[in-house]
């Protein structure tokens, strides 16, 4: 029989940060993905970084959509705001609640199948209008919860777990990013938990919308030769009157190197992720360059890591509204419905 549940007590003697929490207390449940899945990695991550940050976490809304990666909310900050949402619509709902409550820290998880399928045109409207946001896609290229088919950002030439070939071209997530308008763009790689805690401190620092694709292996599906996100194929054909999979726990993996550097990551089948690091002197603050730049290695095989670009004086959608400081959830009567005079003042300026 297996528990899901954590202990209540804590080590008294558990190191707190300056708003007087320690780092249990920014985590949630305990995971129910796959032993060594990538997403449990980023989970972490955040963990980490709000609790270096002193983030309070019921100032923390965290929305999601649908599949593996809209599961992990339920495994970090368990005592934040949390909705999740339905599938590829994360964006639009966050919208809403960004607008209705600016005040609360808004975090997006996402994945490649919820973002860029279905929710392709609600990603690209958050993107431009800037919303005040988080958005982390945690990025394997395949369909976990559906046993791993190809999703939107699968290598062209990637071969799925039958060894079909994909014939479509990717979509790559940051580069779309940077075109749709986003003032903060990152990529990072679950197994380097050095680079993607500072990306996320940065994102939660950063106004506007701040977009951090993490390639995020997954591996059940993913873990086998001739996939450049790599998965195995299971098991090609079952007679058997019951059809079972059992997956057997594999190891975090890691990645360590400086910057400018390439790495081959090698994954559990055998197959090579190849990694590569932004140089000290690239000029992140360059929008053409920077998509110029993603390209250029992007033929050469290589994914590109590090934040890719970012907009130092930007703005949010809140900005650009016009909305009134105070947040729409604590306006009154009086504010909301102001009189027949004022209304009538407004309608005439419609006219």
């Amino acid at each position: 029989m297996t528990y899901l549940a954590k202990p209540t007590l804590h080590h008294p003697d558990l190191r707190k940060n300056s708003v007087g929490y320690t780092r249990r207390d920014y985590e949630g449940k305990i995971s129910t993905l796959c032993a060594g899945c990538g997403h449990d990695s980023i989970s972490a991550a955040i963990i980490q970084a709000c609790w270096e940050m002193d983030v309070e976490p019921h100032k923390v809304a965290k929305l999601s959509g649908i599949g593996c990666s809209s599961k992990t909310p339920d495994y970090f900050l368990g005592n934040s705001h949390g909705f999740n949402s339905v599938h590829g619509r994360m964006p639009s709902v966050l919208t809403g609640a960004n607008l209705a409550n600016r005040d609360l820290l808004y975090m997006g998880v996402s994945g490649d199948g919820d973002s860029a399928s279905i929710g392709l045109g609600q990603f690209a409207h958050c993107m431009r209008r800037g919303v005040n946001m988080v958005y982390i896609v945690e990025n394997n290229g395949v369909y976990g919860l559906t046993k791993g088919q190809f999703s939107a950002t699968a290598d062209r030439g990637s071969k799925s777990k039958r060894g079909v070939a994909n014939s479509d071209e990717p979509i790559d997530m940051a580069s779309l990013a940077l075109q749709l308008g986003a003032t903060f763009v990152a990529r990072s790689f679950s197994g380097d938990k050095q680079q993607l805690v500072p990306l996320i401190k940065a994102a939660i620092e950063h106004r506007g919308a701040a977009f951090i694709d993490v390639v995020s292996p997954c591996i059940a599906f993913n873990n086998h030769a001739g996939s450049t996100k790599s998965y195995d194929y299971v098991r090609e054909h079952n007679e058997a009157v019951n059809r079972l999979d059992f997956i057997t726990g594999r190891d975090e993996i890691t990645a360590d190197y400086t910057p400018g550097a390439m790495v081959e990551v090698r994954q559990h089948d055998g197959s090579v992720l190849r990694l590569r690091k932004l140089h000290p002197d690239y000029d992140p603050t360059d929008r053409v360059k920077a998509m110029d730049y993603i390209q250029q290695h992007q033929a050469k095989g290589e994914v590109v890591t590090g934040l890719l670009y970012v907009m130092p004086e930007s703005s949010d959608l809140h900005e650009h509204l016009h909305t009134v400081e105070t947040p729409l959830n604590q306006l009154g009567e009086r504010e909301l419905c102001p009189g027949a005079v004022a209304l009538e003042k407004f309608n005439a300026a419609l006219r």
